[in-house]
């Protein structure tokens, strides 16, 4: 994994004592920190500094944590970005809001330094997964299933045998899509998907894979994923 002084973050919260407690600890492990305090100044500084990861307070002034990671979510440029909201409000229904504009993960304040720092580094661990090389095989980087093609080394779905219809998802659902993907017929259980997806380090809610699959199919079809009741989810041809 790169060093943390090549990682840059953005920090939006309307609390200046969140702000000076995530900022401290976070450029005491060696990141680029940068800090917005409402969310037009999110959107702004975001697209000044291109952050690797970008962590938004939901309720924030101007425009709300979920607003502004929607309308990041619009532009190509952040396509990659890691967007991850640090709230107080633990309810289902904000974490599946945050997870249907495109967010990554939830994290709910309060939370003590060492566990801030251990679910970031978990969330960049992800930059790490470079492409192969020039001279690997190609086809490493591609799964064609069905009538789709899987990018892994662009982040693109394409659909149809002139792969001329582009879709769109967001990290985790790639990366979850991927994952099921990779061995079709396969069932892959609630607990697999947790720990290859999110990792052992980063805790989400009971709902998020649940979340994620429904994004999944209204983006590329309900015919792909099919649900194993009480066990998980498999892709079928």
């Amino acid at each position: 994994m790169e060093s943390p002084n090549q990682f840059k973050i953005l920090i939006a919260d309307d609390e200046p004592d969140i702000l000076e407690f995530v900022c401290y600890n976070l450029i005491k492990e060696g990141y680029q920190v940068s800090t917005a305090r409402n969310g037009l100044e999110a959107l702004e500084m975001a697209k000044k500094i291109q952050p690797h990861l970008i962590l938004l307070d939901i309720m924030m002034p101007e425009l709300d944590g979920v607003e502004v990671c929607r309308e990041l979510r619009s532009m190509s440029d952040f396509d990659n970005t890691i967007i991850a909201f640090l709230t107080a409000r633990s309810e289902d229904y904000s974490q599946i809001v945050g997870f249907d504009v495109g967010g990554d993960d939830y994290i709910t304040k309060p939370i003590r330094p060492r566990v801030l720092v251990s679910r970031i580094s978990a969330l960049l661990r992800r930059y790490s997964k470079t492409p192969a090389t020039a001279d690997s095989n190609a086809n490493k980087n591609t799964i064609r299933i069905a009538d789709l093609t899987i990018d892994k080394e662009q982040y693109l779905v394409l659909r149809g045998e002139t792969l001329d219809e582009k879709i769109v998802l967001a990290k985790k659902e790639f990366e979850l899509l991927c994952l099921l993907a990779s061995k079709p017929g396969k069932v892959f259980s609630r607990e697999e998907i947790f720990k290859n997806v999110w990792g052992n380090d980063v805790i989400v809610g009971n709902r998020t894979i649940d979340v994620h699959i429904r994004k999944i199919r209204e983006k590329i079809g309900d015919k792909y994923i099919k649900t194993i009741k009480g066990i998980g989810y498999k892709f079928q041809q």
